[in-house]
């Protein structure tokens, strides 16, 4: 028979708690007295035992997710003589001499066998602290049969454009978000019938033993993914959630009341104990480092103006900002504010440069991609960056120290219809230019597109902001946090350059390099932009020294 262990009384009035961990999975075969679930409290983290032995059939609930005392946390197939310990000829012969009234005793409640259940399909984990997005596109509608893996709406995050696929196979029966709506993670978007455990409805037609009704494996298949929970009926299984999960920061409830309080983001606070826990202390640090950097002269959040009243001079119209607008406002400000900025500015002379790249540009075309200058200081800016190290690093203000890192992603500033966005080329010096030049091709083109994924937007060490195509002749590019530099690249002109006692036309192109002063010195700045014209300028630099 099966059993639901439930949430006992932890005391101390103690209702409720945070589920940490599950410690088993479906299938497991479970001893009295074991541990099964890891619950934080309010004042520690306990471990919830099992009340009997058994085979896990089903979980009931998933990591993050609240429990109250009382409420049912797993479904056990208890143990019954040794009918589950005999191997499966055996247990077939056993079947065949049992009694037909003997099986009905020991099918599975009716429910469990249901053949259609409706199911809420909610948005995932996103990653990344993302917790909400702005719906772009529906593209199902009421009475739409759906294939699991099917997209489902388009959603638009503070980074990029994103599909939310279908976990299951089904019939839309309702459509809870349209588009416009702001909605956030783990909110139901979908109302979908499927099928439930259709296998065990062909078990109940071929009467068999409790026991051996439904191996692991096959309630394995059957388990919907995590976005998936039940709204009407309880044959659906509530669905282990581990992989998916929204997973809240390592801290006790009333650490996370504490940082509510004071107005201090727990995501951002890096936790003292054991796995990374957070501590009321580490909140007291963090909000001290915080009114520390602000009374420095480096405010960690932009105060916010107060508009005038347009309406008495003219007509106006408001319109909402994008998620894309809103992030790089919110984003380009704090770093504005809390990076103490130096622009370096050079020419580089690219006239031969130019006659290489017209020369090549051909053989570029061929492999899909197009040669242009920002390939080309794709290649020069890694090499410059294994030079000049210090280039290549982040600032930990709350550890006082400088992380240097050993690989070369380099970002690339991408105006589109949206805003600006900015895809990562990894391992730049690991790749040749003519790769680098299809690469880049293809992922502006993505972004362009609203094709970019998350991934592709993370992990930069420096950025290349190229204006040149748009024009002007100089401008003051702001880093990229966690980033400590950017290289701006303007339009190229020819000027008189005074050589060999006479003035030449020659194709200049101007760079702005923008760095953080807390880790590179203005003289350090001088260098490796200099370092970077001169690779322009004298490309046996980049193998001679980069």
């Amino acid at each position: 028979m099966s059993t639901e262990i439930k949430l006992p009384e932890l005391g101390e009035n103690i209702e409720s708690g945070t589920v940490v961990s599950i410690l088993v999975k479906l299938g497991d075969r479970i001893t009295k007295d074991q541990s099964v679930v890891e619950l934080e409290t309010e004042k520690a983290v306990v471990e919830v035992p099992a009340d009997v032995g058994g085979v896990v059939e089903k979980i009931l609930i998933e990591e993050g997710s609240e429990v109250k005392v009382g409420q049912s946390l797993l479904i056990v197939s208890e143990e019954s003589g040794t009918a589950d310990k005999e191997t499966g000829p055996v247990v077939e012969e056993k079947t065949k001499a049992e009694p037909v009234k003997s099986v009905k005793e020991k099918k599975q409640p009716e429910p469990v066998v249901s053949e259609v259940g409706e199911l809420e399909i909610k948005i995932p984990d996103m990653g990344e602290g993302i917790e909400s997005g702005t719906v772009a596109n529906v593209l199902v509608s009421k009475g739409d049969r759906i294939d699991k893996d099917q997209p489902l709406i388009e959603l638009e995050t503070e980074k990029a454009v994103v599909e939310i696929p279908s976990e299951v196979t089904g019939t839309v029966t309702g459509v809870l978000v349209k588009a416009g709506d702001e909605v956030k993670v783990g909110q139901a978007i979908l109302k979908v019938t499927t099928a439930v455990a259709p296998e065990k409805k062909a078990v109940a037609e071929k009467p068999v033993p409790a026991e051996i009704e439904t191996p692991a494996e096959t309630v394995e298949k059957e388990e919907p993914k995590a976005v998936i929970q039940p709204v009407k009926t309880e044959a659906v299984p509530v669905p282990e959630q581990k992989e998916t999960a929204l997973i809240p920061a390592a801290a006790a409830p009333s650490v996370r009341r504490f940082a509510r309080e004071i107005g201090v983001n727990i995501n951002e606070v890096k936790g003292t104990g054991p796995n990374n826990r957070i501590s009321i202390d580490d909140i007291k640090n963090y909000s001290k480092l915080q009114h520390q950097q602000r009374a420095a002269g480096a405010p960690g959040a932009v105060p916010v103006v107060s508009l005038p009243d347009f309406s008495k001079w003219g007509e106006f119209v408001r319109e909402p900002m994008s998620k894309v607008r809103e992030k790089t406002a919110v984003h380009l400000s704090t770093a504005w504010a809390t990076v103490p900025h130096v622009t370096q500015f050079d020419k580089a002379d690219i006239t031969e440069m130019e006659k290489l790249r017209k020369q090549f540009a051909s053989k570029t075309e061929a492999s899909g991609g197009k040669l242009t200058m920002t390939a080309i200081l794709l290649k020069i800016c890694a090499a410059a960056l294994r030079v000049f190290p210090q280039f290549n690093a982040s600032v930990d203000m709350q550890n006082k120290e400088i992380v240097y890192k050993k690989y070369l992603n380099i970002g690339i500033a991408v105006d589109t219809d949206r805003g600006l966005l900015v895809p990562v080329i990894r391992d730049v010096d690991k790749k040749n230019i003519v790769d680098l030049s299809v690469e880049l091709t293809q992922i502006a083109q993505k972004a362009r597109d609203r094709k970019l994924s998350l991934e592709e937007m993370q992990g930069g060490n420096f950025t290349i902001s190229n204006l040149g195509g748009i024009g002007g002749t100089a401008f003051t590019p702001i880093v990229n946090a966690p980033e400590v530099a950017i290289l701006g690249v303007s339009r190229s002109r020819f000027e008189p350059v005074y050589t060999n006692e006479e003035f030449e036309p020659r194709l200049m192109l101007p760079l702005s390099l923008s760095y953080d002063h807390r880790v590179i010195d203005g003289a350090d700045g001088a260098r490796f932009i200099r370092w970077v014209v001169e690779a322009i300028e004298q490309p046996f630099k980049i193998v001679l020294e980069g």
